[in-house]
């Protein structure tokens, strides 16, 4: 006898809590043995690459280098270059910094765009000096420790109510400009990109339609993408979780030049949150359920600690 969420799911309270478009037995069907997870797609970009890390110090070093690379590369070429950036993961970005101030790389030519942040249903987002605000944790990560090299307050762009509207508008003219287009990101626990949810895809009647959208104002959050963040941000707080968020969309995120994405969802003794979202944005052919699905069809890389893929098996911790 089988005993498991697939098997057990009717009449159960989860029976109506995953999105619609899921197919649990196919999202199951994604995990593969460890050593497999490398293994080419035929939907996967030709440029496209998922690279294995150690240790956290290491995938921290490697994503902060990929992002100081990019900076340096865009300065020499003496291009304007657009960063779509997120609050997790973080620890990229000290590495970032370390390297930048050790090249000398001023980034003047950069123009920064936070991809999402924390809102009402309204979109009104919480004051820039709220601790939990991404617009704090983006100026006291990244933009302040850079000092004189860093990105200049106005070209630094977030996604608040008056803001996020403006951010395709601004990006079409700096991209009419000669300037690249490089989006760096994390995976949900639900395959979101930024805070792209699975269930908006129920609003859109075909693939196209919902890679138009570019930005939401008071997104609805599902409640494992607030679960997700009471454990990684708030302390397992989930009274201080807001329901809704604003954030840019597929009309954004897919027109990257290139991506720079980052997997670390380890909580230590074994634990983790992160694997099976790794695996079916490897592994799932792009579908807009899985907003993840579609990053391995751009340029880019994905940097993951080895250990979330695998293997993925029931343990007692």
């Amino acid at each position: 006898m089988k005993i498991d969420l697939i098997s057990t799911l009717k009449g159960s309270l989860l029976e109506k809590f995953f999105p619609e478009g899921w197919d649990l037995k196919k999202l199951d069907q994604c995990i593969d043995e460890p050593s497999k997870i490398g293994k080419r797609q035929v939907w996967w970009n030709k440029d496209f690459a998922p690279v294995s890390c150690q240790t956290l110090e290491e995938f921290d070093i490697k994503m902060g280098h990929e992002i100081a690379f990019k900076i340096r590369e865009a300065k020499q070429k003496n291009k304007k270059l657009i960063f779509i950036l997120p609050v997790g993961p973080m620890g990229m970005y000290k590495w970032a910094i370390y390297f930048l101030k050790e090249w000398n790389v001023s980034c003047s030519h950069v123009y920064g765009f936070n991809m999402d942040e924390w809102s009402d249903k309204e979109g009104n987002t919480l004051p820039s000096n709220n601790t939990g605000a991404f617009q704090y944790a983006m100026e006291y990560a990244f933009y302040n420790p850079l000092g004189k090299l860093t990105i200049p307050e106005g070209q630094r762009n977030f996604a608040t109510r008056k803001l996020l509207p403006t951010y395709p508008e601004k990006i079409k003219k700096l991209r009419k400009e000669g300037a690249d287009l490089i989006v760096v990101f994390g995976i949900g626990r639900v395959f979101h990109i930024a805070f792209w949810e699975p269930h908006f895809a129920k609003e859109f009647k075909s693939v196209k339609a919902w890679q138009k959208q570019e930005y939401r104002l008071g997104a609805k959050l599902h409640p494992l993408t607030i679960e997700q963040n009471a454990i990684t941000s708030f302390k397992s707080r989930t009274t201080l979780v807001p329901a809704f968020a604003n954030t840019i969309g597929p009309g954004i995120f897919l027109k990257a030049d290139y991506i720079i994405g980052g997997c670390d969802g380890t909580l230590g003794r074994g634990m983790m949150w992160q694997g099976l979202s790794l695996w079916v944005s490897l592994r799932h052919k792009p579908n807009i359920w899985i907003p993840s699905s579609f990053m391995p069809t751009l340029p880019g890389k994905l940097f993951f600690l080895k250990e979330l893929a695998g293997p993925l098996i029931a343990e007692c911790n």
